[in-house]
């Protein structure tokens, strides 16, 4: 974040707890540095960015938290034809393209080898969700909540961006399109792009970017509902400016999935066949080879033979070992979401 991003979240959320303190004080320092770099790098770049474009129809991985998008991803970014925002990218946003090597190199350190959530891989070079590039440039994300989530539920509209006003919407967009052409000038290849909060805004994605494929992935509800808890729970945690009350979590989840299906149903008919295809977590765990194959077929994007090998070494290499988190199922739990979630259910068979 920049100076000004940063006093605003500030004054939005309140003052740090005592015990964290350190870390508001780390990213305090860090402000003008980005400064800095966000200066060097529009005086190197000025004209490349200016020109920039993407290289070719970009990809969505859409789909609630923890539906497995985040292993969809890690998986279509081994097609070597194929790139992604990483995660420094999407946490530097104003300088990567001056500053990536250095922390590539020298930096590794900085992040833990695993995700606080889950056991997928963490590190800067790793695909990332372009969200987060859009919260530290400044722009309104229901992820400010992660920073201050004893404040409550935050620009819950912006996961739809129905109800924003077309002013602020043509602002989001843009900043999107520059951020996301600001990787392509650092990549070169066309962009498979992943983030949940882009589930509800599929119908202005796909008219924002005519030529863009979705890939829709689903998961069983009652794994999802206490999954996503635990996600939060983890960042709030680990990343949060205070110590995190969990009162009202279950609600939360609850309504920013109604929020992001009401959106995803209404703009899923804008779509023709050649450019959604839905999936689900279950298959993509059980065959990835096969389920990868389907995406690329539905979706037109290439030949599917060149990535085969990866992807079948993947799963004989990582997929043995890879042990998602197991998740307790209680009654009263799923009474709730089979209330809340009843299209979900029926529409997607998990029933």
């Amino acid at each position: 974040m920049r100076p000004a991003t940063w006093a605003r979240l500030l004054r939005q959320g309140g003052w740090p707890d005592a015990g964290r303190l350190a870390t508001a004080a780390t990213v305090s320092l860090a402000t003008p540095v980005n400064t800095l770099g966000a200066w060097t790098q529009q005086l190197i770049f000025r004209r490349r960015l200016a020109e920039a474009e993407l290289h070719g129809p970009p990809v969505f991985i859409i789909g609630h938290w923890r539906s497995g998008t985040t292993l969809l991803h890690e998986l279509m970014v081994l097609d070597e034809r194929l790139s992604s925002p990483s995660t420094f990218q999407c946490f530097a946003p104003h300088h990567f393209l001056v500053s990536e090597w250095f922390f590539r190199r020298f930096a590794t350190w900085l992040l833990p080898d695993k995700r606080p959530m889950d056991n997928m891989r963490a590190g800067w070079h790793r695909p990332q969700e372009d969200e987060f590039a859009l919260l530290n440039l400044g722009l309104p994300s229901p992820y400010r909540r992660i920073a201050f989530p004893n404040l409550g539920p935050v620009d819950l509209d912006y996961l739809t961006l129905d109800d924003i006003g077309d002013e602020a919407r043509g602002v989001w967009m843009a900043s999107l399109r520059q951020f996301l052409n600001g990787v392509s000038v650092a990549t070169g290849r066309p962009l498979v792009i992943k983030s949940p909060t882009h589930t509800g805004r599929i119908g202005h994605l796909a008219r924002e970017f005519p030529e863009a494929k979705f890939v829709h992935i689903t998961r069983d509800p009652r794994d999802l509902f206490p999954s996503t808890k635990r996600l939060w729970e983890s960042l709030w945690e680990v990343q949060a400016f205070h110590h995190p009350s969990l009162e009202g979590l279950d609600e939360y989840v609850v309504d920013c999935f109604r929020r992001m299906y009401d959106g995803y149903f209404r703009g899923r008919p804008s779509l023709d066949a050649s450019r959604l295809v839905e999936i689900r977590y279950e298959d993509l765990v059980e065959s990835p080879t096969a389920t990868l194959r389907h995406v690329y077929e539905s979706l037109r994007l290439a030949d599917f033979e060149p990535v085969r090998g990866a992807v079948e070494a993947w799963a004989e290499a990582e997929h043995r070992t890879y042990q998602p988190n197991r998740h307790r199922r209680d009654e009263s739990s799923e009474a709730i979401i089979r209330d809340a979630w009843s299209d979900y259910f029926s529409h997607y068979g998990y029933e």
